[in-house]
């Protein structure tokens, strides 16, 4: 059996791009590893919190709560500070992720991979699905530390755009669109850093069928009970809509040309 180490840039990042990846992995008796750059403190506080307690150990416990939901043998922190959207003034923080330099941060998850004899780490597409300084500094951390580690397969976790917007017709059709502040969202339209969402069909590798395993990714992204914005329109679909919109993960192997995402499985 082998050993899938998944890189993600913030808590809750690994329930909806590779959830379904590591519950398929741990019910195929693969090892599964998540390591997590930074410790989310710009995400919602909820008003919940308990006497001294911080949105940094909510989120940890959620985090552990998501592992245990998918049955992930191991969670690594790396400990940096949450970036914020870009523009922010948390980017220019010495703490910050975004601020790493690059070989230390990648070094760090080298010695894990290194730890694992991993045989496959996922990062993130070239912006990180869309754009977020955290999510585009994982995808260059985690390039790196592959290539120091030596780590035989690297994947991209991206999202299909253009099957997002079919799928966003088609909720509109049904009088469910999906909304994002207020407004519906357009994976089409400008994302933090002004691409669009995710990635077009033409240029994705590999589609992988995940959808015996949706039960537990759910429960994964419910973990993350905090995070209300980011949670709650998606755990409030009808689980038609959710089935549709996350029986599917999608990555990108660098380097192996396509016509388009074929249907595959991580490990050999």
């Amino acid at each position: 059996m082998g050993t899938l180490v998944c890189f993600h840039a913030h808590p809750d990042d690994e329930s909806l791009t590779t959830g379904g990846t590591m519950a398929r992995a741990v019910a195929e008796c693969h090892r599964v590893v998540l390591v997590v750059a930074t410790n989310g403190e710009h995400g919602e506080a909820p008003e919940d919190l308990a006497p001294g307690e911080t949105l940094v150990e909510r989120r940890r416990a959620e985090t552990a709560q998501s592992a245990e939901a998918l049955g992930i043998d191991r969670v690594v922190w790396l400990g940096y500070s949450d970036s914020g959207m870009t523009g922010w003034d948390q980017n220019a923080h010495p703490d910050a992720f975004l601020q790493a330099d690059v070989d230390l941060a990648a070094s760090r998850l080298a010695e894990v991979l290194r730890e694992e004899r991993a045989d496959i780490l996922t990062t993130y597409d070239w912006h990180g699905n869309y754009g977020h300084p955290d999510h585009v500094k994982a995808h260059v951390v985690g390039h790196r530390a592959a290539e120091l580690a030596g780590t035989p397969r690297l994947l991209e976790a991206t999202m299909n755009r253009d099957e997002l917007i079919r799928l966003m017709e088609l909720a509109r059709e049904m009088g469910q669109p999906v909304e994002v502040d207020g407004e519906e969202w357009d994976p089409g339209g400008p994302a933090d850093d002004g691409n669009p969402f995710g990635t077009v069909a033409a240029d994705i590798t590999m589609a992988v069928d995940v959808s015996a395993f949706l039960d537990r990714k759910r429960a994964s992204l419910a973990a993350h009970r905090s995070q209300v914005t980011d949670t709650s329109a998606l755990l409030e679909m009808p689980q038609e809509m959710f089935a549709a919109s996350f029986s599917t993960e999608w990555f990108i192997e660098p380097g192996v040309e396509t016509d388009g995402p074929q249907p595959g499985w991580i490990f050999p």
